[in-house]
């Protein structure tokens, strides 16, 4: 359908990734198997669904795709909240991965909605 490196959403879904990726590296070693990798794991699917549903041959197929994108995303938005309340993220740290996917989330509501017309 479209490369999904054009997309917006993507690119910020992508940046929030590499974010969570490099806050979790000053994590607890005993949480390497349990928050941690569900917070990764969460993250980066974000973006890999937004670039499998780019790769799909109908609307449909991509807004499917884009709605498991969300799941991911309210996922994540849960693991950093968990990771603030675990104290293992600074407040500031937490502030600035909540805002940036609850931009994530409104992109995608927006581009499912925009995919499904």
């Amino acid at each position: 359908m479209q490369n999904y490196k054009d997309l917006k959403v993507w690119e910020k879904a992508h940046y929030f990734t590499t974010q969570v990726y490099k806050l979790s590296e000053s994590f607890p070693k005993t949480e390497t198997y349990g928050l941690t990798n569900q917070l990764r794991r969460a993250s980066s699917s974000i973006a890999a669904n937004i670039a499998e549903g780019c790769g799909k041959n109908t609307k449909a197929d991509f807004a499917n795709f884009l709605n498991i994108s969300l799941g991911s995303a309210n996922e994540a938005e849960y693991f950093v909240l968990l990771a603030k309340d675990l104290n293992y993220l600074s407040f500031e740290n937490y502030e600035e991965l909540s805002k940036l996917i609850n931009e994530i989330k409104a992109m995608l509501i927006g581009l499912i909605s925009k995919v499904r017309a």
